[in-house]
């Protein structure tokens, strides 16, 4: 396929999905520029030739402008677990997946970068049971006002389920998890997800760039195969050479579980926002389209090999809590 954008701006580039796109995007040749907060969180990037990075404050309307300007397309891939309490949602939130995708967008017009890709979540809703899932709908709303008002402008949003791979924060974490406790009680264990390989999200996006077929379209896109949430844990552990039984907690005990973890220092292991996530199934409810080029890779073929090489230890939980590696 013609290669019809050379030039891209990737925010979020330096983190687990963005850095495994950045890769992929830089073997094709293309010129990438990565902004980041910390020079440091970006330096793995280092080694790609074809990718620049930037210290810049996204929030910033005219360094927000400068980064767009003079790109050929605009990849949106910021989006956070976890934040503060409020209705429909918290600030946190409000700031990274409504109020910055829609100034992204604005952006774009302003600027006459016609082509944007915009990562949301699977079950993003409006009106959904979680902060997460309402912030993420309103994210896309807002952004699909700003483009459907633009004759020229060329949308895609892609909506992953829960991903994973061998840096991810997922099943890495129930590993550790593993290692330091002798059972695992967990809410909602009996919800349903669908996870999808870091590589297929990836490869999804860029065989979507550059082709016509999916501009103004909206992705749903998860993996082979179904599990809930206690298959996964159990399948984490095992892999990671501890297996663990798990022990089924009402919601209720859930929360109170999850309240007193919100109360730690660092980024809380579980949430009750993510347990309120967990009252929808996470599933695909149609085939992947076509015309993405993906087959994607099952869980089982992938992570036994990279849980299974991970020493994991207390210092682990510590790391993920505190977003270190």
């Amino acid at each position: 396929m013609t290669m019809i954008y050379p030039r891209i701006l990737v925010l979020g580039g330096s983190g687990f999905i963005g850095s495994h796109l950045v890769a992929r995007l830089a073997a094709q040749g293309r010129k990438l520029l990565v902004p980041t907060r910390r020079y440091m969180n970006a330096r793995h990037l280092l080694p790609l030739p074809t990718v620049d990075i930037v210290l810049a404050d996204l929030f910033d309307d005219a360094a927000l402008a400068r980064l767009v300007r003079g790109q050929d397309a605009v990849i949106n891939l910021i989006g956070v677990l976890h934040g503060d309490r409020g209705t429909p949602y918290g600030k946190t939130f409000r700031k990274l997946h409504v109020d910055l995708p829609e100034r992204i967008a604005r952006a774009c017009v302003a600027q006459g970068v016609t082509r944007l890709i915009h990562m949301s979540a699977l079950g993003a809703d409006s009106h959904g049971a979680s902060m997460y899932q309402r912030s993420k709908g309103d994210g896309e709303a807002a952004v699909r006002r700003v483009f459907d008002a633009w004759p020229d402008g060329a949308l895609t949003v892609f909506r992953p389920s829960v991903v994973f791979g061998p840096d991810d924060r997922f099943l890495n974490t129930f590993a550790s998890l593993a290692r330091c406790f002798p059972v695992l009680p967990v809410a909602g264990s009996s919800s349903r997800l669908q996870p999808i390989y870091v590589g297929d999200v990836t490869e999804a996006m860029a065989n979507a760039l550059d082709d016509h077929r999916t501009y103004g379209k909206t992705y749903p896109i998860a993996g082979p195969q179904a599990y809930t949430l206690r298959e996964l844990i159990e399948k984490a552990a095992a892999w990671s050479g501890h297996p663990r039984r798990v022990l089924p907690l009402p919601m209720g005990l859930g929360k109170l579980q999850a309240a007193g973890m919100e109360m730690l220092p660092g980024e809380p292991l579980i949430s009750r926002d993510n347990l309120d996530s967990l009252q929808r199934d996470n599933v695909l409810e149609t085939p992947l389209a076509p015309e993405l080029g993906v087959h994607p890779a099952s869980l089982e073929a992938l992570a036994p090999d990279y849980l299974g090489r991970k020493e994991h230890t207390r210092f682990d939980l510590f790391r993920m809590r505190h977003g270190r590696r």
